[in-house]
């Protein structure tokens, strides 16, 4: 009786490394095919006054992954601010054609690539960094908006991300919405 159960066993034991085998060879034979995707968002921290004497502050991060397939080339953003607001943007970046030793450990460096003047657009692409693997995330870190809570305010800061394969880009999940009333304004409504 023994016998013929160590028999079974071993006859599925068999059949059970075929059925592996047939698998990993099917699976083997897969093509997966090239997939192009990718996601941008906003990671923000804010210090909101009240005060008209002092600022307002969102500290944020911008940070674009390959949720794709294949690796994404030739990466880039841009921040928009809107025209004519009271916010001000500024974050770690060098312009166009500088040139010194930026190496900061673990840590990607951005290049801004348009005109330096312009306070409404911020193209910044990554220094030495021209591919995002799939499942990797890179970030534009540290960045800030300022303003000042004396006067209304109302704005959404946006952001756009191309690359080589997506060259329509691809919006940001979270724009961020800043929107408050001024000291000036509250004390008129109260009268």
């Amino acid at each position: 009786m023994t016998k013929r159960i160590e028999d079974k066993i071993l006859a599925l034991k068999e059949q059970t490394n075929a059925y592996v085998h047939e698998i990993k060879q099917l699976v083997g034979e897969l093509t997966i095919p090239n997939r192009f995707s990718l996601i941008s968002y906003f990671t923000t921290s804010f210090n909101i006054s009240y005060n008209p004497e002092q600022e307002s502050l969102c500290l944020g991060s911008y940070h674009i992954r390959n949720i794709g397939s294949t690796a994404i080339t030739n990466p880039y953003l841009c921040i928009t601010v809107p025209k004519d607001s009271p916010f001000y943007f500024s974050g770690r970046y060098v312009h166009e054609n500088f040139t010194p030793n930026l190496k900061t450990q673990g840590q990607i460096n951005w290049e801004r690539f348009n005109d330096k003047l312009s306070k409404e657009e911020y193209w910044l692409r990554p220094v030495g960094k021209t591919t995002i693997e799939p499942n990797e995330t890179i970030s534009f870190t540290n960045f800030q908006i300022k303003w000042s809570h004396n006067l209304s305010y109302s704005g959404t800061i946006m952001g756009f991300t191309y690359c080589d394969q997506l060259t329509d880009g691809v919006v940001v999940l979270n724009p961020i919405n800043l929107n408050g009333i001024g000291q000036a304004q509250e004390d008129d409504n109260e009268g």
